[in-house]
């Protein structure tokens, strides 16, 4: 499956747009790592538990955005983006979505 988050692939014509593809999810940490995380606050520099957590979602989010577009039968995803929000405190929703096509390689 090719993802981009440009609205063309070189290469190839877009022959048919199928909708979006969008796939997310929510991860938390649990509170030992909360407290760590929490502690990083006072003190300054890289939350690494959250960074961990949010490359954890991120590649869940897209891996389920690549399947609803297999779903759907598309060769490809244009226009890929990523969108986050806290659901409650340690916790935070990932979407990726973008544009599920179907594609012909030019001659």
């Amino acid at each position: 499956m090719i993802t981009v988050n440009t609205d063309f692939i070189p290469g190839y014509t877009i022959v048919e747009s199928l909708g979006i593809a969008r796939g997310n999810t929510i991860r938390a940490k649990h509170i030992g790592k909360d407290i760590i995380a929490g502690l990083r606050t006072i003190i300054g520099g890289e939350i690494k538990e959250y960074t961990e957590m949010l490359t954890e979602a991120r590649n869940a989010a897209l891996q389920r955005m690549e399947w609803d577009a297999q779903q759907k039968g598309a060769d490809a995803v244009i226009n890929v983006r990523f969108m986050t929000s806290q659901v409650m405190t340690g916790a935070a929703e990932l979407l990726a979505y973008g544009t599920a096509v179907k594609l012909q390689k030019n001659a």
